[in-house]
């Protein structure tokens, strides 16, 4: 990682040190899915369709925190590539209802594996309470 000499009360600030991290685990991370294909997107899409089912794309949307568009284009994109299917909505027309096929989820397991492969480069010199610990404070300040 990249850094600089901060002053040290800017680098007493948590928020500081937080967008410190961020920063790396998003270069960590990006590299991991790159090495299998994917990227973050994909990975939370896929994730959501597997975990929650098939659903419209502004339910998935909503689910990974992307606009109408960015959806409309990411599921575009993903159903290019054969990992997701897209089709209409029996109840409704005007909607798609989308849902990983099999080769979506052959690519969701690869990304799970580059993930975690992505935790333990980031998390490295942390013991796995220390890790544990580290998540709960960061779900908790995350609200999540």
């Amino acid at each position: 990682m990249e850094t600089w000499d901060a002053p040290a009360r800017v680098r007493a600030l948590p928020s500081w040190l937080v967008s410190q991290v961020a920063l790396q685990a998003r270069n960590v991370v990006a590299r991991h899915f790159g090495a299998v294909g994917g990227h973050r997107t994909q990975f939370t899409m896929l994730a959501a369709l597997a975990e929650f089912g098939p659903m419209s794309q502004a339910d998935l949307g909503r689910r990974v925190g992307l606009d109408r568009s960015d959806v409309a284009a990411a599921v575009a994109a993903l159903a290019a590539d054969g990992l997701l299917d897209r089709t209409p909505d029996p109840h409704d027309r005007r909607r798609n209802v989308v849902r990983v096929t099999t080769e979506g989820q052959v690519r969701l397991a690869a990304l799970d594996a580059a993930a975690h492969a992505a935790q333990d480069e980031l998390l490295a010199g942390l013991s796995t309470a220390e890790r544990d610990q580290l998540a709960a404070l960061l779900a908790r300040v995350a609200g999540v």
